[in-house]
């Protein structure tokens, strides 16, 4: 990585904790950290204290969870007041001078947009509702996505918005292709088993769920991930529906060995409109077959590739997952289709494309060169 790089701390501005799920941002940030120093600076904390305080916690050489932990009883306004000052704080106590600042929600702008960073990007992960924030968009030299449907949607109107699709590390899934040891809570779970690991959330339809385990009763529904937003007790109970809880991501090669099938129930709502599941890579390099509902960051391009298949009713969803058993038995092509459409796909090729993007915004300051579709982000945070 480029010396220029190195010479800058990254500060993070996450809503999701750092242990919630290994996604996208971990894998892109624990990269980072191999270069630079990492702050990622979780959203705050009510109650645990009676004085505003930073808790610290290094999880790496040079990657530095912050969780800000606050009083009850705070207005919004004391509470961007209190974080603003350990801001500022952090910033002396460490000696953070250059730094880029990478943001994952526009709401911590309201206690970090004094700051003056180097360089400004905004990761847009699903939600369409977070590109309509102009505060952020007008502040950042880069916004990425890692949705097809949201890049098509939007990139005619910002100028700085890049598609850097998900990825997934091909060598963890691919230890699935062999039977490993059983993990003794699916042991006894017989088969067929047809396997869901993620959050279970208002993305996931469980009338769909609740009618296939009814159309076939001798299908074994695995279901690994927290459940989250929506009630518990909404959660279909079946004999042959098996609710494992969230498992660690080391773990998941030894529950996919042995599934006969994947299944991606999502609904077709507002929150799965721009949805582009990072588990379908990594299903397919499990060497795992996978029969999705019709979301269209799954049909674009896994279905259209002929990888997986697509089906939104039970009925045909059931006849789907019969027939991408049969499928993946039979038809040793298929395997060979996936490896050839994974080939150099991977977390590395994305953290790079990010670092190289920096890399270039940092030249042209340095230089006083200002394209000019950069030149407005440039101004807005006074680097000319």
């Amino acid at each position: 990585m480029n010396s220029l790089c190195e010479t800058s701390d990254l500060l993070v501005f996450s809503h999701l904790r750092w242990d919630f799920i290994f996604q996208r941002q971990l894998q892109v940030l624990s990269r980072y950290a191999k270069h630079r120093r990492v702050y990622f600076i979780e959203e705050v904390i009510l109650g645990i204290t009676n004085e505003p305080r930073l808790y610290i916690k290094t999880a790496d050489a040079k990657l530095n969870i912050i969780v800000p932990y606050l009083p009850n009883g705070l207005s919004d306004s004391e509470v961007n007041t209190a974080m603003r000052l350990m801001l500022d704080e952090l910033l002396l106590d460490e000696d953070i001078e250059n730094f880029t600042t990478f943001y994952y929600s526009p709401k911590p702008l309201s206690y970090s947009s004094h700051m003056k960073p180097s360089l400004i990007f905004f990761d847009c992960m699903d939600d369409e509702k977070l590109l309509k924030n102009n505060e952020l968009i007008n502040k950042s030299n880069y916004i990425f996505t890692n949705s097809q449907s949201l890049h098509e949607e939007n990139s005619p109107h910002k100028y700085n918005l890049h598609l850097l699709p998900d990825s997934f590390e091909f060598a963890h899934f691919e230890k699935s292709r062999v039977l490993l040891n059983e993990p003794h809570d699916q042991i006894n779970i017989p088969h067929p088993r047809i396997g869901y690991y993620g959050v279970v959330d208002e993305k996931f339809n469980l009338k769909l769920l609740d009618k296939m385990s009814d159309l076939r009763p001798e299908f074994q529904f695995i279901i690994m991930g927290s459940v989250v937003g929506i009630d518990s007790s909404s959660l279909p109970i079946k004999p042959n529906i098996h609710y494992l809880g969230k498992k660690d991501f080391q773990a998941l090669p030894y529950y996919l060995s042995s599934w006969d099938c994947a299944f991606m129930p999502y609904s077709h709502n507002d929150a799965t409109r721009f949805t582009s599941p990072t588990k379908t890579a990594e299903l397919l390099a499990s060497g795992t077959p996978v029969v999705s509902t019709s979301i269209f960051n799954v049909v674009h391009p896994y279905a259209d590739a002929k990888l997986i298949h697509i089906a939104d009713h039970p009925e045909h969803f059931v006849e789907c997952i019969e027939r991408a058993i049969n499928e993946s038995n039979y038809d040793p092509e298929w395997l060979e289709r996936v490896d050839q459409f994974l080939e150099g796909k991977s977390w590395d090729s994305t953290f790079k494309q990010i670092a190289d993007l920096e890399m270039d915004a940092k030249k042209m300051v340095n230089k006083r060169y200002i394209p000019a579709h950069m030149d407005s982000a440039l101004l807005a945070i006074g680097l000319v």
